[in-house]
């Protein structure tokens, strides 16, 4: 059962009205993907917010709600574990642990025993614990 689950729920109450944001005249060209770039032309109209039927821009006020900032869907808060000393400064009941990009297969071993001796939530372990 995941922690935080009213401010999970009322994430996704939020997201069901922000409107899906797609890089303007994305579907007019193929050579343009959907994904959001701002308009910057001094002249663009969906900058303006001119005309009727263009989507809406990127706004602040389409964020989700403050308390559910930083949380995985799982309901733990994400955290970038490096080493050790990053594992010993969290709360296994409500912080989850990444590891970084960086942490090699022998020191993530290493990590993984012990946040599993925790109870931690683990995101990407890539290991096994038995060695193989």
């Amino acid at each position: 059962m995941p922690i935080n689950k009213e401010l999970i729920e009322k994430r996704q109450e939020v997201k069901k009205n922000k409107p899906d944001f797609v890089r303007p005249e994305s579907w007019r060209y193929v050579r343009l993907q959907t994904n959001w770039r701002k308009p910057k032309g001094i002249d663009h109209h969906q900058r303006k917010q001119k005309s009727r039927g263009r989507p809406g821009l990127v706004k602040v006020g389409y964020g989700g709600p403050r308390d559910a900032k930083g949380l995985h869907p799982s309901g733990f808060t994400d955290n970038l574990v490096f080493n050790m000393t990053d594992l010993e400064k969290l709360d296994p009941k409500k912080d989850g642990v990444r590891f970084g990009h960086s942490v090699g297969t022998k020191k993530r071993r290493e990590i993984v025993v012990i946040a599993l001796e925790k109870k931690f939530k683990i995101f990407n372990a890539r290991v096994s614990v038995n060695g193989s």
